[in-house]
Protein backbone atom coordinates (compact mmCIF):
# COMPACT_ATOMS: atom_id res chain seq x y z
CA UNK A 1 0.00 0.00 0.00
CA UNK A 2 1.41 3.51 -0.86
CA UNK A 3 -0.41 6.95 0.21
CA UNK A 4 -0.37 9.61 -2.40
CA UNK A 5 -1.78 13.09 -2.33
CA UNK A 6 -5.61 12.91 -4.33
CA UNK A 7 -4.08 14.18 -7.71
CA UNK A 8 -2.27 11.08 -8.01
CA UNK A 9 -4.81 8.50 -6.91
CA UNK A 10 -7.11 8.53 -10.12
CA UNK A 11 -7.81 5.11 -11.08
CA UNK A 12 -5.68 3.54 -8.13
CA UNK A 13 -7.68 0.84 -5.44
CA UNK A 14 -8.33 2.50 -2.41
CA UNK A 15 -6.66 0.44 0.72
CA UNK A 16 -8.60 1.76 3.71
CA UNK A 17 -12.08 3.13 4.46
CA UNK A 18 -12.54 7.25 4.39
CA UNK A 19 -14.64 8.45 6.97
CA UNK A 20 -16.13 12.05 7.55
CA UNK A 21 -14.28 14.36 10.10
CA UNK A 22 -17.04 16.83 9.67
CA UNK A 23 -20.73 17.52 8.53
CA UNK A 24 -20.99 18.59 4.65
CA UNK A 25 -22.16 21.08 4.68
CA UNK A 26 -20.85 22.48 7.86
CA UNK A 27 -23.23 24.85 8.54
CA UNK A 28 -27.10 25.63 6.94
CA UNK A 29 -26.33 27.59 3.92
CA UNK A 30 -28.46 28.81 1.01
CA UNK A 31 -29.52 27.14 -2.02
CA UNK A 32 -30.19 30.14 -3.99
CA UNK A 33 -29.20 33.42 -4.58
CA UNK A 34 -32.30 35.77 -2.80
CA UNK A 35 -33.27 36.50 0.41
CA UNK A 36 -33.18 34.82 4.27
CA UNK A 37 -36.37 35.64 6.37
CA UNK A 38 -38.55 34.74 8.94
CA UNK A 39 -41.36 32.42 7.17
CA UNK A 40 -43.89 34.83 9.70
CA UNK A 41 -42.52 38.29 8.23
CA UNK A 42 -43.96 37.44 4.56
CA UNK A 43 -44.76 39.37 2.33
CA UNK A 44 -43.42 42.35 3.85
CA UNK A 45 -41.75 45.17 2.60
CA UNK A 46 -39.18 44.14 5.21
CA UNK A 47 -36.02 46.21 5.75
CA UNK A 48 -32.80 44.46 4.33
CA UNK A 49 -30.01 44.90 7.28
CA UNK A 50 -26.96 42.81 5.80
CA UNK A 51 -25.20 41.16 2.97
CA UNK A 52 -24.14 37.72 3.08
CA UNK A 53 -22.37 36.34 0.23
CA UNK A 54 -20.42 32.80 0.36
CA UNK A 55 -17.39 32.90 2.18
CA UNK A 56 -18.37 35.47 4.89
CA UNK A 57 -19.79 35.34 8.73
CA UNK A 58 -23.09 36.45 9.19
CA UNK A 59 -24.69 38.21 12.16
CA UNK A 60 -28.48 37.04 13.77
CA UNK A 61 -31.18 38.31 12.25
CA UNK A 62 -33.35 40.97 14.08
CA UNK A 63 -36.82 39.66 13.70
CA UNK A 64 -39.00 41.92 11.04
CA UNK A 65 -35.91 42.10 9.02
CA UNK A 66 -34.29 40.34 5.79
CA UNK A 67 -30.47 39.09 4.54
CA UNK A 68 -29.87 39.91 1.08
CA UNK A 69 -27.99 36.49 0.95
CA UNK A 70 -26.15 34.22 -2.36
CA UNK A 71 -25.67 30.67 -2.67
CA UNK A 72 -23.43 28.75 -0.35
CA UNK A 73 -23.74 31.81 2.38
CA UNK A 74 -24.29 31.38 5.82
CA UNK A 75 -27.64 31.47 6.75
CA UNK A 76 -27.88 33.92 9.66
CA UNK A 77 -29.54 32.62 13.19
CA UNK A 78 -33.48 33.51 12.93
CA UNK A 79 -34.19 32.74 9.39
CA UNK A 80 -36.00 30.00 8.48
CA UNK A 81 -36.74 30.57 4.67
CA UNK A 82 -34.63 31.78 1.50
CA UNK A 83 -36.80 33.71 -0.87
CA UNK A 84 -35.73 33.47 -4.73
CA UNK A 85 -34.61 36.56 -5.98
CA UNK A 86 -36.94 35.91 -8.74
CA UNK A 87 -39.87 35.87 -6.15
CA UNK A 88 -38.94 39.16 -4.51
CA UNK A 89 -38.86 42.95 -5.38
CA UNK A 90 -36.22 45.47 -4.03
CA UNK A 91 -36.93 49.10 -3.64
CA UNK A 92 -35.68 51.60 -1.13
CA UNK A 93 -34.08 49.13 0.89
CA UNK A 94 -37.27 47.28 1.65
CA UNK A 95 -38.01 43.87 0.10
CA UNK A 96 -41.35 42.33 -0.52
CA UNK A 97 -42.41 38.66 -1.43
CA UNK A 98 -44.40 38.61 -4.62
CA UNK A 99 -44.35 34.67 -5.00
CA UNK A 100 -45.24 32.68 -1.64
CA UNK A 101 -42.47 29.83 -1.07
CA UNK A 102 -42.71 27.07 0.86
CA UNK A 103 -41.86 27.86 4.87
CA UNK A 104 -38.09 26.46 5.11
CA UNK A 105 -37.34 26.55 1.29
CA UNK A 106 -34.01 26.80 0.00
CA UNK A 107 -31.91 26.17 2.34
CA UNK A 108 -29.24 23.38 2.41
CA UNK A 109 -28.61 21.98 6.31
CA UNK A 110 -26.16 21.12 7.84
CA UNK A 111 -24.88 17.60 7.14
CA UNK A 112 -27.62 16.95 4.63
CA UNK A 113 -25.43 15.77 2.12
CA UNK A 114 -22.66 13.92 4.83
CA UNK A 115 -22.48 13.62 8.76
CA UNK A 116 -19.60 13.02 10.53
CA UNK A 117 -17.95 10.03 11.18
CA UNK A 118 -20.07 8.68 7.84
CA UNK A 119 -18.13 6.62 5.67
CA UNK A 120 -17.88 7.90 2.50
CA UNK A 121 -15.49 5.72 0.43
CA UNK A 122 -14.93 2.26 1.19
CA UNK A 123 -11.58 -0.13 0.71
CA UNK A 124 -11.78 -1.91 -2.32
CA UNK A 125 -13.18 0.86 -4.18
CA UNK A 126 -11.65 2.17 -7.95
CA UNK A 127 -10.85 5.90 -7.62
CA UNK A 128 -13.00 7.83 -9.91
CA UNK A 129 -12.81 11.77 -10.46
CA UNK A 130 -15.98 11.82 -8.40
CA UNK A 131 -14.54 10.12 -5.48
CA UNK A 132 -11.63 12.13 -5.30
CA UNK A 133 -14.48 15.29 -5.56
CA UNK A 134 -15.92 13.75 -2.49
CA UNK A 135 -12.86 12.74 -0.92
CA UNK A 136 -11.53 16.35 -1.19
CA UNK A 137 -15.41 17.68 0.20
CA UNK A 138 -14.37 16.17 3.32
CA UNK A 139 -10.68 17.47 4.06
CA UNK A 140 -8.72 14.32 2.72
CA UNK A 141 -5.66 15.58 1.02
CA UNK A 142 -4.26 12.10 0.45
CA UNK A 143 -5.06 8.85 0.34
CA UNK A 144 -3.95 5.42 0.91
CA UNK A 145 -3.86 3.12 -1.86
CA UNK A 146 -2.67 0.14 -3.20
CA UNK A 147 0.23 -0.37 -5.38
CA UNK A 148 -0.63 -1.30 -8.94
CA UNK A 149 0.45 -4.74 -10.17
CA UNK A 150 2.87 -5.43 -12.20
CA UNK A 151 2.18 -7.61 -15.17
CA UNK A 152 4.05 -9.39 -17.41
CA UNK A 153 2.93 -9.87 -21.54
CA UNK A 154 4.53 -12.20 -22.96
CA UNK A 155 3.66 -12.76 -26.45
CA UNK A 156 4.95 -15.78 -28.23
CA UNK A 157 4.65 -17.69 -32.22
CA UNK A 158 7.54 -17.46 -34.95
CA UNK A 159 5.03 -16.45 -36.79
CA UNK A 160 4.56 -12.16 -34.82
CA UNK A 161 6.57 -9.73 -36.10
CA UNK A 162 5.94 -6.27 -34.10
CA UNK A 163 4.18 -2.96 -36.14
CA UNK A 164 6.49 -0.79 -37.46
CA UNK A 165 9.20 -4.05 -38.87
CA UNK A 166 8.77 -5.32 -41.91
CA UNK A 167 7.18 -8.98 -42.13
CA UNK A 168 8.09 -11.80 -44.59
CA UNK A 169 5.40 -13.12 -46.49
CA UNK A 170 4.69 -16.10 -43.90
CA UNK A 171 4.28 -13.72 -40.86
CA UNK A 172 1.41 -11.13 -39.17
CA UNK A 173 1.64 -8.49 -36.97
CA UNK A 174 1.47 -8.69 -33.27
CA UNK A 175 -1.75 -7.60 -32.36
CA UNK A 176 -2.03 -9.37 -28.75
CA UNK A 177 0.36 -7.75 -27.22
CA UNK A 178 -0.57 -4.15 -27.66
CA UNK A 179 -4.15 -4.99 -26.84
CA UNK A 180 -3.10 -7.09 -24.02
CA UNK A 181 -0.89 -4.43 -22.48
CA UNK A 182 -3.89 -1.19 -23.22
CA UNK A 183 -6.07 -3.99 -21.33
CA UNK A 184 -4.33 -3.91 -18.07
CA UNK A 185 -3.55 -0.24 -18.38
CA UNK A 186 -7.06 0.38 -18.56
CA UNK A 187 -7.17 -1.50 -15.30
CA UNK A 188 -4.64 1.16 -13.60
CA UNK A 189 -1.87 -1.20 -13.60
CA UNK A 190 1.40 -1.90 -15.20
CA UNK A 191 2.11 -3.98 -18.08
CA UNK A 192 5.46 -5.20 -18.44
CA UNK A 193 5.86 -5.70 -22.43
CA UNK A 194 8.40 -8.43 -23.03
CA UNK A 195 9.82 -9.10 -26.39
CA UNK A 196 7.83 -11.82 -28.57
CA UNK A 197 9.36 -15.08 -27.79
CA UNK A 198 9.94 -17.78 -30.78
CA UNK A 199 8.78 -21.33 -30.71
CA UNK A 200 11.66 -22.89 -28.78
CA UNK A 201 10.90 -24.17 -25.64
CA UNK A 202 14.01 -23.47 -23.91
CA UNK A 203 13.55 -19.50 -25.02
CA UNK A 204 10.07 -19.72 -23.46
CA UNK A 205 10.98 -21.70 -20.08
CA UNK A 206 13.28 -18.74 -19.72
CA UNK A 207 11.59 -16.32 -20.43
CA UNK A 208 8.75 -17.46 -18.13
CA UNK A 209 11.26 -17.49 -15.50
CA UNK A 210 12.38 -14.42 -15.96
CA UNK A 211 9.34 -12.77 -15.98
CA UNK A 212 8.42 -14.72 -12.42
CA UNK A 213 11.29 -12.54 -10.73
CA UNK A 214 10.10 -8.94 -11.76
CA UNK A 215 6.26 -9.46 -12.33
CA UNK A 216 3.10 -10.44 -10.09
CA UNK A 217 1.33 -11.92 -12.58
CA UNK A 218 2.12 -13.16 -15.95
CA UNK A 219 -0.16 -13.12 -18.94
CA UNK A 220 1.14 -15.11 -22.01
CA UNK A 221 -0.70 -15.31 -25.60
CA UNK A 222 -0.43 -18.70 -27.84
CA UNK A 223 1.74 -21.93 -27.12
CA UNK A 224 -1.42 -23.34 -25.00
CA UNK A 225 -2.95 -25.63 -27.43
CA UNK A 226 -1.79 -29.01 -28.37
CA UNK A 227 0.37 -28.40 -31.16
CA UNK A 228 4.02 -29.22 -31.44
CA UNK A 229 5.45 -25.89 -31.58
CA UNK A 230 2.97 -24.54 -28.50
CA UNK A 231 5.47 -24.99 -25.61
CA UNK A 232 3.87 -22.36 -22.93
CA UNK A 233 1.69 -25.07 -21.29
CA UNK A 234 4.29 -28.10 -21.34
CA UNK A 235 6.99 -24.91 -19.73
CA UNK A 236 4.25 -24.07 -16.67
CA UNK A 237 4.08 -27.89 -16.09
CA UNK A 238 7.85 -28.03 -16.13
CA UNK A 239 8.69 -24.68 -13.97
CA UNK A 240 5.79 -24.66 -11.80
CA UNK A 241 2.15 -25.98 -11.66
CA UNK A 242 -0.75 -26.20 -14.45
CA UNK A 243 -3.91 -26.05 -12.08
CA UNK A 244 -6.18 -25.17 -15.29
CA UNK A 245 -6.49 -26.41 -18.94
CA UNK A 246 -9.26 -25.92 -21.38
CA UNK A 247 -12.52 -24.63 -20.94
CA UNK A 248 -15.99 -24.83 -22.40
CA UNK A 249 -15.73 -21.58 -23.84
CA UNK A 250 -15.98 -19.96 -27.45
CA UNK A 251 -14.07 -17.84 -28.28
CA UNK A 252 -11.36 -19.19 -25.90
CA UNK A 253 -10.94 -22.81 -25.41
CA UNK A 254 -7.26 -23.51 -25.22
CA UNK A 255 -6.79 -21.60 -21.62
CA UNK A 256 -4.31 -22.19 -18.96
CA UNK A 257 -3.84 -21.37 -15.45
CA UNK A 258 -1.22 -22.11 -13.17
CA UNK A 259 2.25 -20.69 -11.79
CA UNK A 260 5.92 -20.39 -12.46
CA UNK A 261 8.02 -20.03 -9.45
CA UNK A 262 4.95 -19.40 -7.28
CA UNK A 263 3.74 -16.42 -9.78
CA UNK A 264 0.56 -16.82 -10.60
CA UNK A 265 0.41 -16.94 -15.02
CA UNK A 266 -2.52 -17.29 -17.34
CA UNK A 267 -2.05 -18.82 -20.91
CA UNK A 268 -4.00 -16.99 -22.87
CA UNK A 269 -4.74 -18.36 -27.24
CA UNK A 270 -2.95 -16.90 -29.41
CA UNK A 271 -6.29 -15.98 -31.59
CA UNK A 272 -6.76 -12.14 -31.01
CA UNK A 273 -10.35 -12.43 -30.48
CA UNK A 274 -10.21 -15.43 -28.25
CA UNK A 275 -7.47 -13.68 -26.37
CA UNK A 276 -9.91 -10.37 -25.67
CA UNK A 277 -12.73 -12.03 -24.61
CA UNK A 278 -10.48 -14.56 -22.17
CA UNK A 279 -8.84 -11.74 -20.57
CA UNK A 280 -12.14 -9.70 -20.19
CA UNK A 281 -14.33 -12.98 -19.06
CA UNK A 282 -11.25 -14.35 -16.58
CA UNK A 283 -8.17 -12.44 -15.99
CA UNK A 284 -9.40 -9.24 -15.34
CA UNK A 285 -11.67 -10.52 -12.66
CA UNK A 286 -8.86 -12.04 -10.92
CA UNK A 287 -6.61 -8.92 -11.62
CA UNK A 288 -8.88 -6.77 -9.56
CA UNK A 289 -9.69 -8.62 -6.60
CA UNK A 290 -5.72 -9.58 -6.45
CA UNK A 291 -5.33 -5.08 -6.61
CA UNK A 292 -7.77 -5.67 -3.81
CA UNK A 293 -10.91 -4.32 -5.55
CA UNK A 294 -14.45 -5.43 -4.56
CA UNK A 295 -15.46 -6.94 -8.13
CA UNK A 296 -18.79 -7.17 -9.37
CA UNK A 297 -19.99 -9.83 -11.72
CA UNK A 298 -20.91 -8.06 -15.52
CA UNK A 299 -24.09 -6.94 -16.19
CA UNK A 300 -26.11 -8.51 -18.57
CA UNK A 301 -28.79 -6.95 -20.13
CA UNK A 302 -31.61 -8.11 -22.96
CA UNK A 303 -31.86 -8.25 -26.30
CA UNK A 304 -33.64 -9.12 -28.76
CA UNK A 305 -31.73 -11.80 -31.67
CA UNK A 306 -31.79 -10.77 -35.11
CA UNK A 307 -29.57 -13.37 -36.09
CA UNK A 308 -30.38 -17.51 -35.20
CA UNK A 309 -28.08 -20.24 -34.13
CA UNK A 310 -29.95 -23.43 -34.33
CA UNK A 311 -27.72 -26.26 -33.66
CA UNK A 312 -26.47 -26.09 -30.17
CA UNK A 313 -23.06 -25.79 -29.20
CA UNK A 314 -20.89 -27.80 -26.31
CA UNK A 315 -19.52 -24.59 -25.34
CA UNK A 316 -20.67 -21.66 -24.01
CA UNK A 317 -20.26 -18.63 -27.04
CA UNK A 318 -19.55 -14.91 -26.49
CA UNK A 319 -20.42 -13.70 -30.17
CA UNK A 320 -19.44 -9.74 -31.21
CA UNK A 321 -22.82 -8.05 -32.02
CA UNK A 322 -24.18 -4.18 -32.54
CA UNK A 323 -26.90 -2.76 -31.12
CA UNK A 324 -29.40 -1.07 -32.07
CA UNK A 325 -31.31 1.63 -30.05
CA UNK A 326 -34.73 0.25 -30.47
CA UNK A 327 -36.57 0.29 -27.00
CA UNK A 328 -35.99 -3.23 -26.44
CA UNK A 329 -32.01 -3.86 -28.04
CA UNK A 330 -31.83 -6.16 -31.06
CA UNK A 331 -28.33 -7.44 -31.23
CA UNK A 332 -26.85 -7.69 -34.93
CA UNK A 333 -24.00 -9.64 -35.98
CA UNK A 334 -20.74 -7.39 -35.82
CA UNK A 335 -19.21 -9.14 -38.96
CA UNK A 336 -17.02 -12.72 -39.00
CA UNK A 337 -16.94 -14.54 -36.04
CA UNK A 338 -13.84 -16.38 -36.34
CA UNK A 339 -11.57 -15.96 -33.22
CA UNK A 340 -8.94 -14.49 -36.08
CA UNK A 341 -11.01 -11.62 -36.77
CA UNK A 342 -10.42 -8.75 -34.57
CA UNK A 343 -12.06 -6.26 -36.65
CA UNK A 344 -15.61 -6.97 -35.65
CA UNK A 345 -14.57 -6.86 -32.26
CA UNK A 346 -13.75 -3.32 -33.14
CA UNK A 347 -17.37 -2.64 -34.41
CA UNK A 348 -19.38 -4.95 -31.74
CA UNK A 349 -21.11 -2.65 -28.58
CA UNK A 350 -21.86 -5.92 -26.59
CA UNK A 351 -21.35 -9.56 -26.83
CA UNK A 352 -24.15 -12.15 -27.03
CA UNK A 353 -24.03 -14.77 -24.63
CA UNK A 354 -25.21 -18.21 -26.00
CA UNK A 355 -25.34 -21.05 -23.03
CA UNK A 356 -23.98 -24.66 -24.20
CA UNK A 357 -26.52 -26.82 -25.22
CA UNK A 358 -29.23 -24.38 -26.51
CA UNK A 359 -30.60 -23.63 -30.06
CA UNK A 360 -30.99 -19.58 -30.75
CA UNK A 361 -33.68 -18.60 -33.29
CA UNK A 362 -33.99 -14.99 -35.07
CA UNK A 363 -36.17 -13.11 -32.68
CA UNK A 364 -35.42 -15.10 -29.61
CA UNK A 365 -34.38 -12.83 -26.47
CA UNK A 366 -30.84 -13.57 -25.42
CA UNK A 367 -28.32 -12.00 -23.06
CA UNK A 368 -25.52 -9.30 -23.93
CA UNK A 369 -23.13 -7.81 -21.98
CA UNK A 370 -21.94 -4.21 -23.18
CA UNK A 371 -18.49 -3.98 -24.55
CA UNK A 372 -18.16 -0.94 -22.57
CA UNK A 373 -18.29 -2.66 -19.15
CA UNK A 374 -16.59 -5.86 -20.47
CA UNK A 375 -13.41 -3.50 -20.71
CA UNK A 376 -13.97 -0.79 -18.42
CA UNK A 377 -12.22 -0.96 -14.59
CA UNK A 378 -15.28 -2.01 -13.17
CA UNK A 379 -14.11 -2.56 -9.28
CA UNK A 380 -17.20 -1.06 -6.97
CA UNK A 381 -19.35 -1.49 -4.45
Amino acid sequence: MECFTLQHCLGRILSEDVVAARDVPPFDNSAMDGYAIRYSDIPGPIPVTQRIPAGSAADALEPGTAARIFTGGVLPTGADTVVMQENTREQAGLVTVVEQPAEGANIRRRGSDIGAGDTVLRAGQLLMPQDLGLAASVGRHQLSVYRPLRVAVITTGDELVDPGSEPEPWQIFNSNGTQLCSQIRMLGMEPLHYPNVPDDPVLTGETLEAAAKSADCIITSGGVSVGEEDHVRAQIEQRGTLNLWKLALKPGKPFAFGAVAGCPIFGLPGNPVSSWVTFGLLVKPWLLAAQGAKVPELRRLKAVAAFSRPRPGTREEYLRVVLDSQPTPVAKLAGDQSSGVLSSAGRASALAVIPAGTTLLEGDALDVILVSEFLSPAATL
